[in-house]
């Protein structure tokens, strides 16, 4: 059986997240949700998306496409009576929830086939499911997706010795793996818990309240102040006051300033004293820019911060207003708060800003590829080509 993961026809609600990604490397949680079914499931798991990714995130090769196929949609997240629904469905058969496509079974794998627009037999789903249809969703569903993940990560394991030269509470609810670093720090899991992953490292001084998750290989700098619920992914340095925050992979903040309410995609870089606005002067409604609509959508929160698309970069000092939400490889800089909408490849991200030249944009990316030991390929240029003109 082949298990494909599909984007709706409707990924552009996931802005500016989906511009460089399928829906399913959304990281929602400790894991992306394609990580997730795959350790539900306890096999890997291929894409359905964009033509433009491909070359990133590929289809299944044609060694794999003799097989029968589960299309599982990839805004949809895990859980085990969903699985049960799903692995248990007969061919050519759409499992559907309140006229979402959940999954479809299909005899064959054709590389074209749409999963939105299938023609089979329908089958309602009887469970209970969650899941991802705006961007400000990842950091408003962050605790229970920190809940689920960490009791899936942890089930039957033992935690590595929690350092006696911090200050714990509930330690029960604290999970470390082997190879972190934790020191001289407070680690409080009275609220939600606290995953700190292999080869992770939380400086002295650091003061966590969970629910938290820090991923492979990332630091908490000295002294950083994290609220729940907050996730950071694998390869990042964080550091100053941290609240309610995703910051998906490959990015850093490390230095002080505040992020409140916000999503931060890979390869993002906030300058020293970033600080971003969560709450309207007035406390009413925070709207964002949607992309899809070519206008401004209320997102039913009155705390929303930053939503930064990936390889995008603030310079030292920058302001960000409420609810804003930048495109993907911009480079924000200059005096005053930005727009609340700076588009992909803007330089400077003032009104009227010109282009981020796409040569120079990858030139940097290269660089910074390099520095995490990774390789910028062809998968990534087209990716940054097509953005570019776009």
């Amino acid at each position: 059986m082949n298990y494909i993961l599909f984007d709706e026809t409707n990924r552009q609600q996931l802005f500016p997240f989906t511009l460089s990604r399928p829906v399913c490397e959304i990281r929602a949680g400790i894991l992306t949700i394609k990580q997730k079914w795959e350790k539900h499931l306890g096999e890997n798991c291929a894409y359905h998306t964009a033509k433009y990714l491909e070359g990133k995130f590929p289809p299944l090769s044609i060694e794999q496409s003799e097989k029968s196929c589960l299309y599982i949609n990839g805004a949809v997240f895990p859980c085990p009576e969903l699985i049960n629904e799903i692995i248990n469905l007969l061919p050519n058969t759409a499992l559907v929830k309140e006229n979402k496509i959940v999954a479809v079974a299909c005899e064959a794998y054709h590389q074209s086939y749409d999963p939105n627009n299938h023609g089979f037999a329908i089958v309602e789903s009887s469970s209970t499911i969650q899941t991802l249809q705006k961007p400000w969703e990842i950091f408003a569903q962050n605790a229970k997706n920190i809940q689920d993940d960490f009791v899936l990560l942890t089930k039957n394991r033992t935690s590595a010795i929690i350092d006696n030269s911090n200050q714990v509470i509930n330690p029960g609810n604290i999970f470390i793996e082997e190879g972190a670093s934790v020191h001289c720090s407070i680690l409080n899991a009275a609220a939600g818990p606290i995953y700190i992953a292999k080869d992770a490292e939380v400086m002295e001084g650091s003061m966590i309240r969970g629910p938290f998750a820090l991923g492979e290989h990332s630091a908490l700098k000295m002294g950083a102040k994290i609220y729940g619920p907050t996730t950071i992914g694998p390869e990042c340095k964080v550091g100053g006051e941290v609240n309610n925050s995703v910051i998906f992979g490959y990015s850093n903040k490390a230095h002080d300033g505040f992020l409140g309410n916000s999503v931060i995609g890979e390869w993002c870089n906030l300058g020293a004293d970033t600080n971003n606005s969560n709450l309207k002067n007035n406390y009413g409604q925070v709207k964002v820019w949607d992309i899809a609509k070519n206008d401004w959508q209320a997102t039913g929160l009155q705390f929303c911060g930053l939503l930064m698309g990936d390889h995008s970069k603030a310079g030292i000092n920058t302001m960000f207003n409420t609810g804003t939400v930048t495109g993907f490889c911009a480079n924000i800089f200059d005096g005053g708060f930005p727009p609340k909408y700076i588009p992909s490849y803007s330089w400077g991200g003032h009104k009227n800003a010109p282009k981020f030249e796409l040569a120079k944009a990858m030139e940097v990316a290269t660089r910074v590829f390099e520095r995490r030991g990774l390789h910028f390929n062809e998968g990534d240029r087209a990716i940054f080509e097509y953005l570019f003109e776009k």
